[in-house]
């Protein structure tokens, strides 16, 4: 398993705070494993955090992933793509992402997709600028120099001349039409298209049990990819409450 999730919620600052998020390894976990337990850190400590959240998360993923490149004799040579939301009293939220694992939004009951999936042939400027390639064989899928699936990643030492890690971040602020965030790794959207999803996770009030049907509905699928998921439910909340999770 090469996949890591994070759901929790902490008071900071005098701000309740949900924290969220997906990494998806490749070729080894470490490289995931570590986000797991250090990039929001990273995030929060950031001293422009609540002045400039933006300009906070961006450095705190170009500072993680020097870190990580640093440490590749204990990491490995192997990376991850992330995603990961920041809920600052139920009002505002920031979503970043490097990589494929994505967040889309129900609003109002319509699918919205908050990132962008920074596949190789996305990046394929980017890449080729840098000197590298990407290659398309029969029967696979675009790849950077016949390797990598992804066209932004930490970590992949072997590959980071080429390979950006800067993420795109997106606010939003929260209102009574937003019913809840979905993250998950690339092995659930590649067989289950943005509103199929959020059609799936209306029906189910849990936010844990609703990840698990979306987790259980790609497998039936045919996802053969690791799949992690997280669902956040806004509104089933008092005032002081955080958000609910898996």
């Amino acid at each position: 398993m090469e996949d890591f999730a994070v759901a929790e919620t902490k008071f900071i600052e005098g701000h309740h705070m949900g924290l969220f998020a997906i990494y998806d390894g490749h070729l080894r976990h470490e490289v995931a494993e570590y986000l797991h337990g250090n990039l929001f850190t990273n995030i929060l400590k950031q001293p422009i955090f609540w002045t400039d959240p933006r300009a906070a998360i961006s450095q705190a993923y170009l500072q993680t992933d020097a870190y990580i490149l640093e440490k590749t004799e204990e990491l490995g040579i192997g990376g991850s793509t992330a995603v990961t939301a920041i809920v600052i009293d139920n009002s505002s939220a920031y979503i970043a992402n490097v990589g494929d694992s994505r967040a889309v939004l129900c609003r109002a009951g319509v699918a919205t997709q908050l990132t962008v999936d920074h596949d190789p042939l996305s990046e394929k400027a980017h890449i080729q600028g840098k000197g590298g390639r990407v290659t398309v064989l029969p029967g696979d899928v675009p790849r950077v120099n016949g390797q990598l699936a992804v066209g932004r990643a930490f970590g992949d030492k072997n590959l980071k001349t080429l390979l950006r890690v800067d993420p795109d971040i997106c606010c939003i602020q929260i209102d009574v039409t937003d019913e809840f965030l979905i993250l998950a790794s690339d092995g659930l959207w590649k067989v289950v298209e943005n509103q199929v999803a959020v059609d799936l996770v209306r029906e189910v009030k849990d936010p844990k049990a609703a990840a698990k049907q979306l987790v259980d509905y790609a497998i039936e699928h045919d996802s053969k990819d690791d799949i992690s998921c997280v669902v956040v439910r806004f509104h089933q909340l008092h005032s002081r409450a955080r958000p609910s999770c898996f």
